[in-house]
């Protein structure tokens, strides 16, 4: 087991990172910007290093200065968390080549799934259901044949950046003659953000839920699925509220899309822990993305299989074997996770300034995942994301009554946050009935059918 772990990220998941080091007897190294050096995790910290400036650029993506870090402290391993470079293939190959442990996936993993046309190849090898589409990229120049290929998939159809992911560099095309301006911005965008302005075409499916497999493979091949999660209610592509396991869909669908997503992980010699996102219509799967690191999320199957995904993490990382078999996981009732952002809840704009009080719900069944406290400011340079709040109870009704009474215990001053817009979707009356698909939320607001009358 490692002795010592760099944890290169910031924010609520350094801390998560931080205590799973500290149950398991390690010592962690933190790093920071300047603007996070009152942060909770470098107050609680071992060891921290600052690496540069306020923006991403100078640190929490700046290579040299986190391996740097990482040498001059004697850490043995590196933990990327999630964002940043977590999915960074060029990272997770320099950590290795100067001597560290990458806690993820091999570089060449991260690399396939980052691409999502390669990454969609290989879950065709694999048995594992994708989404109708364009044969891989598309072409440069040749609009006859790009009008071939949506025609033949049928409108609508949705333009994804090759390289995009988190939401980030899709596009809805409802009509032929929108298609290819669209298709040219996107690219535009997509080499903008992602470096590459290679997009592809897929299916847009019109009513569908977003369901995710957990996985954790270790060196070996041995390799368990941790059940599923419901993402569905998103804005903008970005999830606001997650659950596990999902409702109404057949456990026997989940264990046939679970064994095939292990059958790909095996046969791309996938290490670690990882997840595959897939759309869910009609009773089908359709896979749209493996995301390589932990997820944001990754506490709602904690919570429902007792299983701590980040000593995981370090457990396989450290070269041992998977300690767990498929038929230890048991999923225990029903776990939601609401995202507590610093934002205005009516127009959603950042509400970045000093806390000058806060106070968490608490309670049976409740946790919180927060690096922040009173009197911290929250910097305007990286995500708004504050806490996060779960609630785990005997059944999904449970969870709802238990996550309602935690939000209402839970205060900001300072600062606006997001509260009052979970409060509302947990007492509407479709999201308690469950199911709804991705669109529900931003239906929702566009109708503006959430009121934000009082708390």
């Amino acid at each position: 087991m490692f002795e010592k772990i760099l944890i290169a990220n910031r924010g609520e998941i350094a801390l998560r990172v931080q205590r799973a080091c500290r149950a398991l007897g390690i010592r962690s190294v933190v790093v920071y910007s300047d603007t996070d050096r009152e942060a909770k995790y470098v107050k609680l910290a071992d060891e921290s290093v600052c690496i540069g400036g306020a923006r991403a650029s100078q640190s929490y993506l700046n290579i040299p200065a986190i391996i740097a870090a990482a040498e001059i402290t004697n850490a043995q391993a590196i933990h990327p968390g999630y964002g940043f470079l977590s999915e960074n293939a060029e990272f997770a190959h320099q950590a290795e080549e100067s001597g560290f442990v990458f806690i993820g996936p091999r570089a060449a993993n991260i690399a396939m799934m980052g691409d999502k046309v390669k990454a969609k190849e290989m879950m065709t090898k694999s048995g594992v259901p994708t989404v109708p589409g364009s044969d891989g990229e598309l072409p440069h120049k040749n609009d006859k044949e790009i009008l071939k290929i949506a025609k033949k998939l049928t409108y609508p159809v949705i333009i994804k950046a090759v390289a995009g992911g988190g939401g980030r560099g899709m596009r809805v095309v409802y009509k032929e003659e929108d298609l290819l301006q669209l298709i040219e911005i996107t690219r535009g965008e997509a080499l903008s953000g992602f470096g590459n302005d290679g997009v592809y075409l897929e299916k847009f499916l019109s009513n569908p839920r977003h369901i995710e497999i957990q996985v954790l493979v270790d060196e070996y091949g041995n390799a368990i699925y941790l059940g599923e999660r419901d993402c569905s209610m998103q804005r903008r592509h970005q999830k606001v509220i997650e659950e596990a396991p999902a409702i109404n869909i057949k456990p026997q669908l989940i264990k046939e899309i679970g064994l095939s997503c292990l059958k790909a992980c095996k046969a791309m010699r996938y290490r670690g822990a990882g997840t595959f996102e897939f759309l869910y219509e009609n009773e089908q799967f359709y896979f749209i993305e493996m995301n390589t690191r932990v997820q944001v999320e990754h506490t709602i199957t904690e919570m429902v299989t007792g299983i701590d995904i980040v000593k995981e993490q370090i457990y396989i990382a450290s070269g041992e074997k998977l300690r767990y078999k498929q038929d230890q996981v048991k999923m225990s009732g029903h776990a939601i996770e609401c995202r507590i952002n610093a934002e205005d809840p009516f127009n959603f704009i950042p509400s970045p300034g000093k806390i000058d009080q806060c106070h968490f719900g608490g309670g049976n069944g409740i946790r919180v995942d927060s690096h922040v406290y009173s009197g911290y400011t929250v910097p305007p340079n990286y995500d708004s994301m504050i806490c996060k709040i779960i609630a785990h109870g005997e059944s999904r009704l449970e969870a709802i009554n238990k996550m309602k009474t935690a939000l209402l215990e839970t205060n900001f001053s300072g600062i606006k946050s997001n509260i009052l817009l979970h409060l509302k979707l947990l007492e509407d009356r479709n999201f308690i009935e469950g199911g709804q698909s991705i669109h529900y939320l931003e239906k929702l607001i566009a109708l503006k059918n959430i009121s934000y009358d009082s708390k």
